[in-house]
């Protein structure tokens, strides 16, 4: 239709500006726009800004508003509007409508799209052996690939990311170029003539062989048993053959993994099926734009080595995600290990001399490729839990989109926490939370979280009007943000977990928040970690708390559970405590050791009060004989889940104290007396796990009881537990609260740094 038409519409031409907001770059977003107008008729352009898609259209007053209504309902797969403003102008004579070269400049509100899994019409080429892609290892289009981890800054065009540096074959580049394309500005298109390449180098980093002969030579290291270094989407993995038991003792011996679980790779959803149980939430998960890595529990028979996953149930199950994983998980035809290229503490590689140097005393041979990684990214770690998607770790396929909230926010940059950490930052009403960057343990970690604070600023040339740190004076996190040089807000550790599933879940208001983890610095001085705050304006009213008792060791407690048990029975029995040396506690100590923590704990040495259920849970473990050590963190804990047989109706007894600071105290002393008699009279760690469990539900709906508030929200590690989250969402619902749980944002301490970001902003109000 020429120019100035009024198509099917009735009236005189007319003009219209339309500005989207959202995660419409990336998407074929701007294709889309473009064959509607096309469809309709109308006249106009369309182009990608910092902070959007902006779009001018001319024709009839009924086309135009059929193009607004289809705007939105026909919008692509992985598109996500969070605003659309329009209005109309005289009209312009605005010719052919086309798509017009993305413009530069002002304040950066788009928003950056996460990696996104291989699309099933890109896998089709990649596997056609007539398509010009056939076999080749990076096949994407707007609907998929790489994103977050190649741009650079925005708007997201080919020159900002890192597939600048591979110029477009005339194939490719006609693709690019054709808005009725699906491959339409897909900034990371290649093919086997003008992309990235692959390489496979040996242990010391000397090249072996290219492209398909490098591929089909990795799968035989990762079939003779030997472990492959394998360069992906954000990062490094290390492969080998989970059915494979020595392989898998060496990757141990060599990672310095003791007992952690290990993430699995399938060739596809049929093969899961055969190894473990999966539901229909479960398979949409799995094969998910995202492709997490999913907990699902093993079958019995199950064809991968026990040393996957020692004394747990369940196995941490991902579906390939880039062409590459296709190519080799088809030609390998059984589950490959998949975890992260790293040295203990450390970030993951994600440069190939940096895997070389570091992961050369691990992998046995490197599978690698030259397109650069602009920042790592970690596969993201999900479970299902009372018909709920719960991230644990978010990071590939979910971050940077941001979470929405229901008020206008300051310019706030808040750090995190130490363990799992997460930055996040906050512009209009959208908090955006970065990926996981990890546990700060290390001088390497350390950096890599200095890095992605400054690379999400520069990203966003964002500039905070405050700063938001955890309240722990020692944490690398909080030290940093103090050297930034603006004002910095510090906000207690339990408070940020509250305001975090509060925003998760869209709440405003005072509801009762329920903040269970391991560890965290507490405003009177002790380690929190079983709180129960309502929360006011940036502060909170800690309503109530477990009463103390010492760590023993202090920070030496978190890795040997039988320390917190021994401090709880020391804060039951006193004295008598150390005469009980027929428990599993006690017996797990040389007569020296006693002694020694005997010493500690009268004269109050190294043994700082603590109030963490997390704590609680390692402690019973202990007591109980499953774990007094462990190798990484919620071992014990996870024991304890692991050994109930279900939901319980009997319970431990406890008491409630009134009065002081806190206005409520838990005392668990009658429970944990009530553990010990029932394992000396036999009963099974399975029911007594299960009673522990139904216990802890009970004491927190008995304070909800008398909190007055009839909202109720889940934060923290303990929540993690999906028996423990069931037996709150029964005891609770059974008296009429609401409970809310987390969903997009991760309840353990990935989640801080968006508690911070509202606690903050709520104080400044």
């Amino acid at each position: 239709m020429s120019s100035g038409s009024t198509g099917r519409g009735t009236g005189a031409s007319r003009r219209m500006c339309v500005f989207v907001r959202g995660a419409v770059q990336g998407v074929g977003f701007r294709p889309f726009v473009y064959n509607l107008a096309k469809r309709l008729g109308l006249g106009g352009w369309v182009l990608n800004s910092p902070q959007g898609v902006q779009i001018e259209v001319e024709g009839g007053q009924a086309d135009l508003e059929d193009f607004l209504v289809r705007l939105q309902k026909e919008k692509p797969r992985l598109a996500f509007i969070q605003s659309l403003e329009w209005s109309y102008l005289d009209p312009a004579n605005l010719g052919e409508f086309k798509i017009r070269e993305s413009k530069a400049g002002g304040e950066k509100l788009a928003f950056v799209l996460p990696d996104i899994a291989t699309c099933d019409l890109c896998l089709e080429e990649t596997m056609d052996a007539k398509d010009r892609r056939y076999l080749y290892p990076f096949t994407n289009c707007t609907l998929c690939g790489p994103r977050f981890s190649i741009i650079e800054k925005l708007p997201y065009d080919r020159p900002n990311t890192s597939m600048k540096a591979f110029r477009m074959c005339p194939a490719c580049a006609k693709e690019y170029r054709n808005p009725e394309d699906r491959r339409f500005h897909a900034q990371p298109i290649a093919c086997h003539v003008c992309g990235p390449r692959l390489q496979l180098l040996d242990g010391k980093g000397a090249p072996m062989a290219g492209e398909e002969e490098a591929l089909l030579m990795a799968c035989a290291v990762v079939r003779g048993g030997r472990i492959l270094g394998l360069k992906g989407i954000g990062g490094f993995l290390l492969l080998a053959d989970a059915r494979n038991a020595e392989a898998l003792t060496r990757l141990r011996q060599r990672k310095l993994r003791e007992e952690k679980p290990l993430a699995l790779m399938y060739p596809d959803l049929k093969s899961v099926e055969k190894d473990c149980f999966v539901d229909a939430l479960e398979a949409r998960l799995l094969t998910s734009p995202e492709k997490p890595i999913v907990l699902l529990r093993k079958r019995p028979g199950a064809s991968i080595s026990d040393l996957v996953a020692p004394a747990n149930p369940y196995l941490g199950v991902m579906l390939p995600y880039a062409p590459l994983h296709h190519l080799l998980t088809r030609e390998l035809g059984f589950p490959v290990v998949a975890t992260s290229g790293n040295l203990t503490d450390e970030p993951m590689a994600i440069e190939t001399d940096e895997a070389v140097s570091k992961l050369g005393s691990i992998a046995d041979a490197f599978l690698t490729h030259d397109r650069p990684i602009v920042r790592r990214m970690d596969d993201s770690i999900a479970r299902i839990v009372e018909g709920r998607e719960v991230l644990l770790r978010r990071a590939r396929g979910y971050a940077p989109l941001p979470i929405e909230v229901n008020k206008k926010l300051p310019k706030v940059l808040a750090l995190g926490g130490h363990l799992k950490n997460t930055i996040a930052m906050s512009k209009g009403k959208h908090v955006f939370v970065s990926q996981h960057i990890g546990d700060m343990e290390t001088k390497e970690a350390v950096e890599a979280f200095q890095q992605a604070v400054n690379d999400f600023q520069k990203l966003y040339e964002f500039k905070p009007e405050v700063v938001a740190t955890d309240l722990h004076p020692a944490y690398a996190s909080t030290q940093f943000g103090e050297s930034l040089g603006f004002e910095v807000h510090k906000v207690q550790h339990h408070l940020a977990h509250v305001y975090s599933v509060m925003a998760d879940n869209g709440l405003d208001g005072s509801p009762l928040g329920i903040s269970w983890d391991g560890t965290g610095y507490g405003e009177d001085n002790t380690v929190w970690g079983g709180e129960f705050i309502i929360p006011d304006g940036g502060r909170g009213e800690w309503l109530a708390g477990f009463e103390p008792f010492p760590l023993i060791g202090g920070e030496k407690a978190i890795k040997e559970p039988r320390r917190s048990a021994l401090g709880m029975l020391y804060a039951c029995f006193g004295k008598e405590a150390f005469e009980m040396r027929d428990l599993p506690t006690l017996k797990a100590f040389t007569d020296d050791e006693l002694e020694w923590m005997k010493a500690a704990v009268e004269h109050d040495v190294q043994s700082p009060k603590c109030r963490s259920v997390g704590r609680l849970f390692d402690g019973v473990s202990s007591i109980l004989g499953m774990r007094q050590k462990i190798s990484y963190e919620g071992q014990a804990a996870m024991a304890l889940e692991f050994a109930a047989n279900g939901m319980a109706e009997r319970i431990y007894p406890f008491d409630i104290k009134s009065g002081g600071r806190p206005k409520y105290l838990i005392n668990w002393g009658r429970t944990l007396s009530t553990i010990i008699q029932d394992a000396k009279s036999g009963v099974g760690n399975d029911i007594i796990s299960s009673r522990f469990h139904a216990t802890l539900a009970e004491m927190a709906a008995k304070i909800a009881e008398a909190s007055g508030e009839r909202r109720v929200v889940l934060s923290g590690g303990c929540f993690q537990n999906a028996l423990l989250v069931r037996n709150f969402q029964a005891r609770l619902g059974q008296r009429g609260f609401e409970v809310y749980t987390h969903q997009r944002i991760p309840p353990n301490d990935g989640g801080i740094s968006l508690g911070q970001v509202i606690a903050t902003a709520e104080a400044r109000r």
